[in-house]
């Protein structure tokens, strides 16, 4: 019996990535070549690891037997090749970060730009996700969350300044409906709300002084990210709660009135994650370091 470790590789990431459209979009080929490198596995192994239909695959008795054996020791081989990239003088390969979209469009970002530039043979890809993954198992170097929210096993740092939330609404808005001065005053108000990839509904939170309050907002407009909000919200449709860096120019040139502003407490920073692990690859350490030259800044 002759099995290729590419082909083992090519299983757990038809696991990974929950089929084999997505686990050939991640590899760059197609899906009937993961098929067929899946097919030579199984006939080389004599035995089924997936049930698959049309629609979604099922991982099988013995294939979860394999992946309990498989996927350490495919962790042990990628930290071979991490400790010989730490070799190179040069870092290069692919950084994959997973971040929300705030956190990329304010801060990941231009640090990523600037990187990129300071080292020409990395490659950076970022992925724009709000739900909370294990980085880990999903394939990614690195994660951004918003405060400390991490996972065991995991080393945190400061990735920007820290945050705040502003309430804004058009003028014209403000002057059909009113001004409010406290939170309590939102109600009857129509307030823009968010809806969350998990579908909860985003409350929103005020302090002043000694005091907190939180505030679940009604209106007849749900959206689902910063940008659709602070649209609706030039376009008159009502109050939006975004990140202040979101609505900053807009407040600037007059499309946008800040309300509230002394109900909006000063939040922690976006932080950086990675796995706490004793060896990086080249690529990722000098990440760290410019990370932290520009935190410093």
């Amino acid at each position: 019996m002759t099995v290729r470790l590419d082909h083992l590789e090519t299983f757990a990431l038809i696991v990974r990535c929950g089929g084999f459209r997505a686990a050939a979009a991640e590899r760059g080929v197609s899906s009937s070549v993961i098929s067929q490198t899946m097919g030579s596995l199984e006939q080389a192994l004599g035995i089924r690891l997936l049930n698959r239909t049309t629609r979604s695959i099922a991982v099988t008795e013995a294939g979860e037997r394999l992946l309990r054996r498989l996927r350490p020791a495919l962790d042990d081989i990628r930290l071979a090749l991490v400790e010989l990239d730490q070799l190179r003088e040069q870092p290069s390969g692919t950084l994959r970060i997973n971040a929300p979209g705030p956190a990329v469009d304010h801060v990941l970002c231009p640090l990523a730009f600037a990187f990129m530039e300071a080292h020409p043979e990395v490659k950076v890809e970022i992925v724009s996700d709000a739900a909370i993954i294990d980085i880990v198992e999903q394939g990614f170097d690195a994660g951004v969350r918003f405060g400390r929210q991490l996972d065991k096993d995991m080393i945190a740092m400061p990735l920007g300044q820290p945050l705040r939330y502003a309430i804004v609404a058009s003028p014209d808005y403000l002057r059909k409906r009113g001004w409010p001065t406290a939170p309590s005053e939102l109600v009857g108000h129509d307030c823009i709300r968010r809806r969350y990839p998990g579908g909860a509904l985003a409350v929103w939170t005020f302090g002043k002084n000694d005091e907190t309050v939180e505030i679940a907002p009604e209106g007849r407009l749900t959206l689902s990210s910063a940008h659709q909000e602070l649209q609706a919200a030039v376009a008159g449709q009502g109050i939006a709660h975004v990140f202040e860096d979101y609505a900053r120019s807009a407040i600037e040139d007059g499309s946008l009135i800040e309300i509230l502003a002394d109900w909006s407490p000063r939040l922690p920073s976006w932080f950086l994650y990675y796995p706490n692990k004793r060896h990086s690859s080249a690529a990722m350490r000098a990440f760290l370091d410019f990370v932290r030259s520009s935190t410093r800044q």
